[in-house]
Formats: structure tokens, sequence, C-alpha cells
């Protein structure tokens, strides 16, 4: 045995004579550790071992007899296992002895600190301060180990003992365990894994005399005086304190609080945290923090966990059972990632990450704690999204092999030309169709870019090997417009507008998208700037037409004739749907368009060979697998004219092979975006009308159906009330149209019908406008209460104008002058990348918008920033090469993570498609 250990073994064994009364050293057994720790790394004694040592022993004073018996034999335990050779009795038993499998302690006992291996100096002691506790960490901490050592900081437990009520502890029965719920607190798991929402920082210890007004600081120091009176007429009480630390005094005022006068006497030594104020010219203290430095200091001295809370729970009660927890069972929680990936990715261990998330000993080993844990979010996300692709990939599908001849036969048909990013896309497809697995492919473009024609051409090689498709979108305006475009370009024809649509073809807007009631503001961003509009008094010649409207007839015969292709909506007629539900059945018709009715049950297909979802991210899982399971293992193609961040297209949507269309067809040209302040809104006006002279057609947008009776003083306008505002007072000579969720089908269909026909000059609507609407001729988006919308949402807006050639423009206006300067509002003037946009709302506003329902039982992510690019590259990286190895976590030593990612993902699937 080394010279060190057998040392430390004497002052164990002296230590337990003595009944653990803390005297085997003169000034307390942690007094050793500044002669011991040299000696000990002369012996060669293994680091990891001396700080976990270190640890241990560093608040052994403020432990109970009970407590001080478990640390020493918990310590030697673990000598003993990185000393091979040392009997197992080399150290007597402790008068309170150690169940080998040790249940949660009571929270209502004093608890050791975790261990710590990165311990260091948190703070500086102040110059001789009376009441200063004695340091008891080493001079020259190591380092903290950046990954696991041999061994493990864990301790080998029972984890089935984490799955244990709250109602083992100590001080917690069901009524508390029953408000412990409310926070979605069971079991110690559950504790365990209840993070702070932020952190107080108490560390910085200082003299009264160096105090500075406004800093949030501790202080050391002896009561000299507690005082308490009512006021407010006896209704609350006031406690005031002095205390002093031999350089100055300092006055301590609680409201409310009679449980400090009871722990306040004179003479006491505390630790007063919080922050200093100022009243009639003297520095005070309000409401601190406080706790007696013979007790275990939780709430100050240090950096202190704010946890998340809801009513009858305070954060010293949750603290004080957080602790009794972490600092017991964080230790025992085994490590799930292999030691290969810990290593190669520089990661604290478990134990440590959750001892330094709930009680970190510095900011820096803060943050270590907090990228271990978001990386583990990311790696088992990127191993649940690679699990399902394989999933995919296992599966077996018709193939499609298509020759170049008939691929340039059918681009030519086309009545434009493709874009370089599109002839790119159509390959993609090509070879997917042509591989005998089922394709999953998501195709991204900005809106106008030109998806719909990479759809037809996908829907064009399986057609001409007999087999059917569908195209789903989320609603029946969206529906529609794909069923004419298609039916442009695969069968030469387009039916004829008229003012009241043709039942059989006309959808309805039944699916429309919910519309927008909350307010989501930003804090201002920009400074003002004078705003020009353009002029309205000549007319803008108009450009080539967009790609994608109004095709024109080709010479060549077309693939599909007018009757195979489809269009099935909730209005559609019931003979109309039998009719459509026939032909799909006996495979005459061969292409579908349609919105939710494609997964109603009597829809059956003879062939389907390919699934088409627009906007995918507005259906649920089961809703995508309905439309799949009418066909054996089909091809699935993805569209989303939201654009999706690089770090998204990593994670979340990492299962599907994507392509993206980053380039316009020739003829959009940009829509200039204007931000105005309300009182500027006449402006806007005059731009609308000078427009509508010269031909062309506006959009008005609100965010609200009516006004909310339930809240007369908000500012955000309604589409019904501003509709009739506008038509007598501001537009009085022209027709305006008015479109909204709560209208019935028949009465959006003619809407829609008469402002296409060009019989309305403006739509007067809310956010069923979207996505989907295709009107060449308006060339105004007039957008209201701007402020209420999100960059994703305000850039779909955007793009429903500028789409046949024609100069076009967005006027954003706030609700008040103070949104004028939103984030999101300056981010619209600003740019027309929609992939520059999607990445600011990631950032904003979270990855909601983007995710949709797309995952089932997706965990959410409380560690992970997905717009941390660098973390989820080397996250992605690490799953890839396990992955490659141990697909199935089969082997031994993935058991443990085995268990983690079933966990993270809940049990449910993620969405394949």
């Amino acid at each position: 045995m080394k010279p060190s250990l057998q040392k430390l073994q004497k002052f164990f064994k002296l230590e337990a004579d003595r009944g653990y009364d803390n005297h085997a050293v003169m000034g307390g057994l942690n007094r050793m550790l500044d002669l011991w720790v040299p000696e000990a790394r002369q012996d060669s004694v293994p680091e990891d071992l001396i700080q976990f040592i270190i640890a241990r022993l560093q608040d052994y004073p403020r432990l109970t007899e009970k407590s001080r018996a478990e640390t020493l034999k918990g310590i030697w335990r673990r000598v003993q296992r990185s000393e091979t050779g040392l009997p197992m009795d080399a150290l007597d038993e402790p008068a309170l002895p150690i169940p080998e499998t040790p249940a949660a302690p009571a929270a209502s006992q004093p608890v050791e600190q975790p261990a710590r291996p990165q311990a260091a100096p948190r703070r500086a002691e102040p110059p001789q301060p009376p009441a200063a506790r004695p340091e008891t960490r080493p001079a020259e901490p190591a380092p903290r180990p950046r990954s696991r050592p041999a061994g493990g900081l864990s301790v080998a437990g029972a984890p089935a003992a984490l799955n244990a009520p709250v109602t083992v502890l100590q001080g917690i029965g069901p009524r508390n365990a029953q408000t412990l719920a409310h926070l979605g607190i069971y079991t110690l798991r559950d504790m365990l894994y209840y993070f702070p929402r932020r952190y107080d920082d108490y560390s910085c210890l200082k003299p009264i005399n160096r105090l500075w007004y406004g800093e949030e600081v501790t202080v050391i120091g002896t009561v000299q005086t507690v005082t308490h009176r009512p006021i407010r007429g006896g209704k609350a009480t006031m406690i005031e304190a002095i205390v002093s630390d031999g350089t100055g005094s300092l006055r301590i005022s609680w409201f409310n609080q009679p449980w400090v006068a009871r722990q306040l006497q004179h003479d006491t030594q505390v630790a007063i945290s919080g922050k200093v104020e100022q009243y009639l010219g003297r520095l005070t203290m309000t409401n601190p923090e406080m706790e007696q430095l013979d007790q275990q200091q939780l709430h100050t001295n240090r950096i202190v966990p704010v946890y998340p809370l809801k009513a009858n729970i305070t954060q010293r009660w949750l603290r004080k059972h957080m602790n009794a927890v972490v600092s017991y069972w964080a230790l025992r929680v085994q490590e799930a990632l292999p030691e290969t990936v810990l290593q190669s990715a520089d990661l604290a261990d478990i134990s440590t990450a959750l001892l330094q998330v709930h009680y970190p000993d510095s900011w820096e080993s803060l943050k270590d704690a907090q990228q271990r844990l978001a990386f583990d979010e990311i790696f088992l996300l990127q191993l649940g999204v690679l699990d399902q692709k394989r999933t995919w990939q296992e599966r077996t599908a018709r193939a499609f092999p298509i020759e170049p001849d008939f691929l340039d036969q059918q681009i030519t048909r086309l009545p434009f030309q493709l874009t370089g990013a599109q002839q790119r896309a159509v390959q993609d497809v090509r070879i997917d169709l042509g591989a005998g697995r089922p394709m999953n492919r998501l195709i991204q473009g900005d809106v106008g870019s030109g998806k719909t024609a990479v759809a037809a051409l996908a829907v064009a090689m399986i057609a001409s090997q007999g087999a059917q498709a569908s195209l789903m979108a989320p609603t029946s305006i969206l529906a529609e417009q794909h069923y004419k475009n298609l039916l442009g370009m695969l069968a030469g024809e387009r039916p004829a507008a008229s003012a009241k649509p043709d039942p059989t073809v006309a959808p309805s807007l039944d699916a429309a998208p919910e519309e927008v009631e909350a307010s989501e503001l930003a804090d201002p961003a920009a400074d003002e700037e004078e705003i020009t509009l353009p002029a309205t008094t000549e007319p803008e010649a108009a450009s080539a037409p967009a790609a994608e409207t109004e095709p024109e007839v080709p010479a060549s015969p077309p693939l599909l004739a007018a009757g195979e292709i489809a269009l099935l909506v909730g209005a559609t007629p019931e003979a109309e749907k039998r009719r459509v539900r026939d032909g799909l059945a006996d495979g005459s018709i061969r292409l579908v368009i349609g919105t939710h009715a494609l997964i109603e049950d009597p829809v059956t297909f003879a062939d389907l060979q390919l699934v088409i979802v627009d906007e995918q991210h507005r259906f649920g899982v089961g809703q995508r697998a309905a439309l799949r399971a009418k066909g054996d293992n089909p091809h699935l193609l993805v569209m989303t004219a939201t654009p999706i961040p690089r770090s998204l297209a990593l994670t979340v949507y990492g299962d599907l092979d994507l392509t993206v269309l980053d380039e316009m067809p020739p003829g959009r040209q940009p829509v200039d975006t204007f931000v105005l302040m309300p009182r500027e809104r006449e402006r806007a006006y005059t731009l609308i009308r000078g427009e509508i002279e010269q031909g062309r057609q506006a959009f008005v947008i609100y965010p609200l159906v009516a006004e909310n009776q339930d809240n007369p003083e908000s500012e955000a306008r309604a589409a019904i009330e501003e509709h009739a505002r506008l038509q007598k007072e501001v537009f009085p000579k022209l027709r305006l149209g008015l479109l909204h969720g709560r209208m019935s089908p028949e009465e959006k269909d003619s809407v829609m019908a008469t402002f296409r026909s060009g019989e309305t000059s403006v739509l007067v609507s809310t956010t069923v406008v979207e996505v989907g609407v295709d009107i060449p001729n308006a060339s105004v988006m007039l957008i209201e209460s701007a402020n209420r919308f999100g960059l994703a949402q305000l850039h779909q807006l955007r793009g429903r104008v500028g789409r046949g050639g024609h100069k076009s423009y967005c006027l954003l206006i706030p609700d008040n002058p103070a949104e004028a300067e939103n984030e999101r509002l300056q981010a619209m003037a600003e740019t027309n990348d929609g992939f520059v946009l999607a990445e600011r709302d990631l950032e904003q506003r979270g990855p909601g918008q983007f995710l949709g329902t797309r995952q089932s039982g997706y965990a959410e992510l409380q560690f992970a920033n997905l717009t941390d690019v660098r973390l989820i590259e080397k996250a992605r990286r690490q799953a890839q090469a396990l992955f490659s190895q141990d697909p199935n976590l089969s082997l031994p030593e993935h058991q443990l993570l085995a268990s983690a990612l079933q966990r993270f993902w809940g049990g449910g699937k993620g969405d394949i498609s």
C-alpha cells in the first residue's frame, strides 16, 4: 500500500474510533488535505481518486455523524477498488454501517456535498473577516478531467431505485408529492432531471467595506442586533438585523419572513447573499438569502440554482430536497455513452454533469455540464433519426427505370425552362425512383422556386409505367392550385375561370390553417428611417410569366388525359367523390390531388406508387402514414416552401434525402418590403389605389377574424370590422372581398373565384391565404398587426405577390409605433432570402414552427440549441460512427445507451416522412 494511502487509513481509523467527532486532525479532518494531497501525487495516486477524496471531504465538518460515517466508508471503498490487493476489512466497520444497496437519503438530514472532480476554490475569502470559515480545498487543484476516468465517477447502484416515488424522501408525504406532480416530478429520476431555469451568482464574497451599490454578493459576518416590528397597521412584519464582519456593518431587512427571526440570534455567524441596495445614503440588503455558517450552504456563498416553480413551492424547500437527491443519486447514474464517444467528443461524465448542472462550482463547470447534456440530446436524436432512415431504406419498392430521352421529352413539353436547381432535383428523383427502395426525399425551396414542376415530372415518371400517384395538400385552396397547374403540365388543359366555380373542381378551404390570435412581440432592433414608397403613376412593364403560372398547352401529345387527373377535397359533391373513388380503385384515374379527404377509408388505389405531400409539417404523423398505407411501400416526395435551416436539416429532417431549390425561375422579382408606422397607413392605401388603377390587385391581411369582445383593449385589428370600414371609408369606389376561416366552404370558394377573375380588386383576409394562393395579378400585400406574425409566416404571406412579373410591394404595419422596430419586421425589410429569414426565425422563436407534428414522441430539448451547428455536426459524426458499428445497439457495452435512447424517444416512433 502506498504510504500516502496508509496515512489516509490511519486518519480514517482514528476518526472512526472517536465516533466521527471531526477531531482526528486538529482543526477538522478536512485540514489534513493540505499536506496529504502533495504526498498522494508524489506517490502516483491516480488523480481522479485524489479529486474524489478532496470533493468528499471538503464539507465534512458540516455533516452529521451518520453522514460522516457514510462518507469515510464510501471513500475507502473507492480506494479499495482503485488499489487492488487491499483487504476488504482494512478499515474497521464504522459505528453506523453502510447498506450495500443504499436507499435515497432523507431530505431532512444534512446531506454531504456531491463529489466534484473539478473542485477548485470558488471564491476568495475577504481580508481577515472574523466570521469567515476556513478554506478547505487544496491550494493547487488539478484541472477537471474532461472525460470519464477509468472506473468512472458514477457509483454502482441499483438504477431501478431512481424510479422510486418521491414519497421515499423524508419530509415529502402524499400532499407534497401532489404538489411536486404539478412540476412533472413523480420519481427520484424526475427530480434528478428537473433542471434549473437560471442561476443566481452569489459566489462573489466581499468584505462589507468594499461593497458597491447594485452588485450581487455574499457577505459573511456576525449578527450584532435583531429587531422585528409590525408594519402596515400590524398586517405585516419587518425584521431588521445588523451584520458586521470587522470591516464594517450592514443593515439587512426582511419583510413577512418571521422564520428568519428564529434563526438570527446575537453573535450568530451567517452568510448573507443578495443585491446591495441603498437607503438614506447607507448600503442595505432587502430580503436576501441567509444561512448560518454551521449549516450546509445551498442558498448563499455559491452559484445558486433557481428552479421553475408553481404555487405552494418555494425555492428553499425545493433546493433542500433536490440537493438530497442530486448529491446522492447523481453519483449512481450509470454512464450510457461508450468510453470511445466520451473521449472522442471530449465530454464530462454524466455524474459530474448532473452534479454541476444543479450545483455548479463555477460558470465554466456549469458550461461543461450543459454542453454534455446538450450533446446527449442531439446524439440520441441523431441515433433515432438514423434508425428511421435505415428502417425506410431496408424496405423494397417497385423500381421505375427512366430513360434519359423520355425525361428530356417531358421537360421540353413544359412551357418554361427549368432552372439548374430544378434540373438537379429532377435527377435526384429519377435516381431514387430507379433504386428499388422507397424514395424518401424532401424538396425544399422558397416561395415560387418551382417545386410543383419537379412534382409534375415525378408523376410523369410514375405514370409512364402505368402506376398511380397522389398529392396531398393541407388546404383545399392549395389543392386546387396544384390541380390546375398539374392539369396544365401533364394534360395540357386548364379549367376555365369563372365567377362561380364548377363544383366538381372548385375546392373549399375546409382545412384552412389556424389564424393567428396571440401576439408575439420582439424587442425594437433598428433605428427609425424614412421610407419612400414608389410612385404609382407609371405602369410597370410586365416581365416573363413566372414558372408554374398559366402554362401554355404544348404541341406534343400530353402524357395523361384530363380525365385521368382528379381533385378530391371535402367540398367535392358526393357524386363526383364516388366517380373519383371508383377511378382510383380501377386504375383509370392516374393522379389525384386532394386534402385530408384522400386518407378517408373509402379511398383505395389500384396501384399507388408515388405519394407527394406538400407543406408536410401541417399534417400529423398518422395522416401521412394513412396515405402511405394505401400503397405497397410507395415512393415518398415531400415538399415545403418553408426554408429549413441547415441545423434542422441535419437533425429533425436527417432521415430524409434533401434537395434544395435555391434558384428562382425567370420572371420572379424581389418584393420591395417596407415597415410603416401606424400613422402612415394612408400612404399604404394610396399605393393600393395607384396599383389598382394600373390594373393590379391587392391583399390586406389581418390576424383576427373578428374583434375580441373579451379583450376590448387589444390593439389587433380584425378582418370583418376592417372590411366594412375599408369598403365604406377608404375604398368606396372599389369592390372588396372578405375571406376568413369561419366562412362556409361555398362562401370561400365564391370569394376566391371572384378575386381570381378580377371582379374584386382588394381581398381582405386572414392567414387562410398564407399558402397556395396564386394570383399573378396581385402586386400589393398589406399586413396589419404585422408584429404578431413570425418570420416564416410573414415570408409566406409576402410570397402571394410578385408572381406575375409586375413590380410588387409588401407593406408591414404594426399595432403601435413602438413595434415598428420589431426585429422580425426589420428582417423582412432587409432581405427576400427565405433561408436567411428561416435562420433568424429559428434563433428568435425556436424550432416549433419548423417541427409541426413531424415527430411522434419527440423529446423536448432542454439544453440543445438547434442553431448550434457545430455541436450538431459533432454529435452527428459520433452517432454515425457508432451506428455504422452497431445499428441495433445490441453489443453489451451499448445496452445502457439503448435504454437511454428508448427513454428519450418516449417509446414512440419518429415519423419516417
